[in-house]
């Protein structure tokens, strides 16, 4: 008969989530071996590193399940079912709440997770900056969109958005770490949606206008 494999000596899906929890509040250099070790279980090395293969390969890991979890607040930039004006709304307003949620670490751990790193460790500060590349081309990608359709104008106003929106979302990491609450970065970004409405060609709440005229 057969003999089975000897069974793993941790949940690695837990595991997984504690290395996420770890690096989100820590960043990437600052957190050890050890304590990564330690909060996936006390693992022994030779269970992390069958499992996980290093440092930089778990972390690359863990970058892919917050995309595909807590990332998914991005999701409106790309769903083209969305007028592009709500699209941006809603993600940064739904990014706004996951930030600053208590149940997780605060901020963002694509803007947070290796913002200062050595020589050796630029593959994971590549990594995260090509994830916030993409953010951006979300923007770029609405902005595009409401000028193809006419909501805005085609002028050098309108091609700077994309970066004042991108700018603002991952500045949003830091006012959410320092303790910035949901309802004040809220009463931003209605701020900030102000300026797309300035730009417009008609202006949100316009069109109802005309109606009555």
């Amino acid at each position: 008969m057969a003999r089975t494999g000897r069974p793993r000596e941790f949940d690695r899906d837990k595991a997984l989530d504690a290395a996420l929890t770890l690096f989100w509040t820590q960043g990437y250099e600052p957190t050890s071996l050890n304590q990564l070790k330690a909060c996936m279980g006390n693992i022994s090395p030779a269970s992390f590193y069958a499992a996980f293969g290093s440092k930089e390969a778990l972390f690359r890991e863990v970058v892919q399940r917050y995309v595909e979890t807590y990332g998914q607040v991005m999701a409106p930039l790309w769903d083209e079912t969305l007028p592009p004006r709500d699209a941006i709304e809603q993600t940064l307003r739904r990014s706004a709440r996951m930030q600053t949620t208590r149940s997780h670490p605060t901020g963002c751990l694509i803007v947070l997770g290796a913002s200062n790193c050595s020589p050796e460790n630029q593959p994971v500060q590549t990594l995260l900056a090509a994830e916030r590349k993409r953010s951006r081309k979300g923007f770029q990608a609405c902005v595009t969109r409401a000028v193809e359709q006419g909501e805005l104008p085609d002028t050098p106003l309108t091609e700077a958005l994309p970066t004042l929106f991108s700018t603002f979302l991952h500045g949003m990491a830091c006012e959410a770490r320092d303790g910035d609450r949901p309802k004040k970065l809220d009463a931003a970004i209605t701020t900030l949606m102000q300026v797309w409405d300035s730009l417009a060609v008609h202006p949100k709440g316009m069109s109802a206008a005309l109606k009555l005229s």
